[in-house]
């Protein structure tokens, strides 16, 4: 489990076809992350969960299989792009931020962005399926970084979105004080809404049935 509090801003080396060239390998370079970090450990990269496969000095290997590069924005990393890393969060660790499984829901894409002085306001377009999961004021994970919602579009709306507000150490200490109009983002909304969800189907009656009397 993660909380959205990125650590360190690692570097990208490469990102190569594995063996099987189903998948692919990423290399990142994180002197902070790699110095804390054993072989088969949890990191979020840019949101994503994955496992270290091998550590070089600085130098970090992971694993990404098909799944994960149809779902998120990882296949498009390039070497020397910067990725938003957080190893996970310990036993009895703090939860500043929210919980993030590091399982990402779906890519949006930045609309706009305004600089207010003090702090930015971005607009994110998300995809229709992901849009009931996002409430104002509640918590969402935009490349793993941990946001409160300040503002969504209308149930109605055919093209949804919501906006954040990010304070200087956000933009200063993260990837999204970089991103322009058109990036891609990876989205990860509150689990507690996905399983609320789940739950309700289940305890709705089937459409047409009838209680016995």
């Amino acid at each position: 489990m993660f909380t959205g509090i990125v650590a360190e801003q690692g570097s990208v080396v490469s990102l190569e076809p594995d063996a099987t060239g189903a998948g692919k390998v990423l290399v990142i370079d994180a002197p902070l992350t790699s110095a804390e970090l054993g072989l088969g450990g949890s990191i979020a990269v840019n949101g994503v969960c994955l496992t270290a496969t091998a550590i070089d000095g600085a130098r970090i290997s992971l694993d990404v299989m098909g799944e994960t590069l149809d779902r998120t924005t990882t296949g498009g990393l390039e070497p020397g792009r910067k990725v938003n890393l957080e190893r996970c969060v310990p036993a009895g660790g703090r939860l500043d931020g929210h919980v993030v499984q590091g399982h990402v829901d779906g890519v949006g894409t930045l609309l706009e962005r305004e600089d207010l002085g003090s702090w930015d306001r971005l607009r994110f377009g998300v995809p229709p399926q992901l849009a009931r999961y996002i409430a104002e004021k509640g918590s969402i994970a935009v490349d793993g970084v941990s946001l409160t919602v300040t503002a969504v579009s209308v149930p109605q709306d055919p093209a949804p979105w919501f906006e954040v507000g990010l304070i200087p150490t956000t933009l200063a200490e993260t990837g999204l004080g970089a991103l322009q109009p058109g990036s891609p983002v990876n989205l990860e909304v509150d689990v507690l809404a996905k399983y609320a969800e789940r739950l309700l189907a289940f305890a709705a009656p089937a459409s047409g049935t009838e209680e016995e009397s």
